[in-house]
């Protein structure tokens, strides 16, 4: 086993995901890039690739657990120690909260907590001392969508759960989050919605992937800081 430290990144290989795994890229890691069944992987991958370090190309199914536990099994046959989790991985799907059935609410749960829970757990048996775990959660966390319960119901645990994995794995390994606002729109949101969204924003403009990735830099960057959430919302957490 090398020197060079390696970041596993759930959801790697488009929008927020790709962009932390670029940002990890090129602070030296050697990316592991989780997909599930994105087109985009071959590409990113190249671009990581070619700011000079490696990438290795994992495919699985996170709510299924042999694809998961056959991710992690991906880490010991590497030639790098684990160094980052970023579980940036989820799904959002829009349901009224009177009508979501058990199927949606257990999928939506088994992808956004159950995974960065297993995941968690697994990496850290494998992380040396210094090792950073981020958890990505979302404003939505704390906002009453009632169009979208089981995904701010299952974020507004995961910070719980960072909370808790941070005080279990101190003072060797650090676990924080990162809630993002308004970034890129959903597939479920509108154009006219968005703007109505991003009008309601104190700072009236969406927030950038590279500004959401600039608060994992910071992470990085902090060694003092751990069972926090970081948020980077252009105020959205204030209306």
């Amino acid at each position: 086993m090398d020197g060079q430290p390696l970041a596993l990144v759930t959801g790697a290989a488009h929008h927020l995901g790709k962009t932390f795994a670029l940002t990890l890229a090129r602070r030296g890691y050697a990316i592991l890039l989780h997909h599930h069944h994105a087109v985009y992987e071959a590409a990113t991958a190249d671009e990581i690739r070619a700011l000079g370090v490696p990438a290795y190309l994992a495919q699985a199914d996170l709510t299924d657990d042999s694809n998961l536990f056959s991710l992690l099994s991906t880490l010991d046959s590497l030639p790098h120690h684990l160094k980052v989790l970023v579980n940036s991985a989820s799904v959002m799907q829009r349901t009224d909260i009177r009508t979501t059935s058990p199927a949606d609410w257990d999928a939506t749960f088994a992808l956004n907590l159950r995974a960065p829970f297993l995941l968690a757990q697994q990496a850290a048996g494998r992380m040396a001392e210094g090792g950073l775990i981020v958890n990505i959660t979302d404003v939505g966390a704390h906002k009453l969508w009632t169009g979208y319960p089981a995904y701010v119901v299952s974020k507004s645990a995961l910070e719980t759960l960072t909370r808790l994995l941070a005080k279990a794995y101190a003072p060797g390994i650090r676990v924080n989050a990162i809630a993002p606002g308004l970034v890129l729109p959903s597939d479920n949101v509108t154009p006219e919605e968005w703007e109505k969204l991003v009008d309601r924003l104190p700072l009236k403009r969406p927030t950038s992937l590279d500004e959401v990735a600039a608060a994992l830099g910071f992470l990085l960057d902090n060694p003092s800081i751990t069972g926090q959430t970081v948020v980077v919302d252009g105020g959205y957490s204030l209306i």
